[in-house]
């Protein structure tokens, strides 16, 4: 399998970059991009061969949900349920600086896929530039998990894509922005019962 690899400057995005990896994303294909965290394995989250392609690169147990990236408040909205209560406090959550996961109740107008055996869809608005310009272009929710094998250690650097991925089970594009530090993942709160937020990851 051809898998192209491409390299960017974070402090420098070229429009041209975007918008090829955005066509790459709507038609289908599975890239590694550089996240708020972490390097995550993505796709459009409207793709059902794409998301289940995910998770046997990865190995991970299809009863697993995936976390979901999405350009604004309005675009979460048409996909989850989210109340007046909960639009406040959502935007009280993505003013602060760390990267926060939230669960929501599902509209069920994405693949269940994503939800695995769970009761809802886990998002993420991102604070990485990269990320919302691709989001901006496709125009389309993001599905994102963590680059590596399940209950591996996170890839930090995609150089080492190869010690990892087997030639026929690779993605079909890896963008790097250089080795990333190893960070915390983002908080993750479930905001199902709006009465009662839950901190499930601090």
């Amino acid at each position: 399998m051809h898998m192209t690899q491409l390299e960017i400057n974070r402090k420098i995005i070229k429009p041209a970059l975007v918008k090829f990896v955005a066509s790459a994303l709507a038609r289908g294909q599975v890239a590694v991009l550089p996240t708020d965290t972490i390097y995550g394995l993505s796709c459009v989250a409207d793709n059902r061969q794409a998301i289940r392609r995910v998770y046997r690169l990865k190995r991970r147990d299809f009863k697993k949900p995936l976390i979901i990236l999405a350009a604004s408040l309005a675009m979460v909205k048409k996909y989850a349920f989210v109340s007046r209560r909960q639009e406040e406090y959502l935007k009280k959550i993505y003013e602060s600086a760390r990267p926060t996961t939230v669960i929501l109740r599902s509209r069920n107008l994405l693949p269940p896929e994503l939800q695995g055996d769970f009761d809802g869809l886990a998002w993420r608005l991102p604070k990485n530039d990269f990320l919302i310009k691709i989001l901006k272009i496709v125009r389309r929710p993001l599905v994102s998990t963590s680059f590596n094998l399940s209950g591996q250690p996170d890839l930090t650097d995609p150089r080492y894509l190869s010690d990892y991925f087997p030639v026929r089970q690779r993605p079909d594009l890896v963008v790097s922005s250089g080795r990333c530090r190893r960070r915390r993942p983002s908080r993750l709160i479930d905001l199902r019962n709006e009465e009662q937020p839950l901190i499930l990851r601090k």
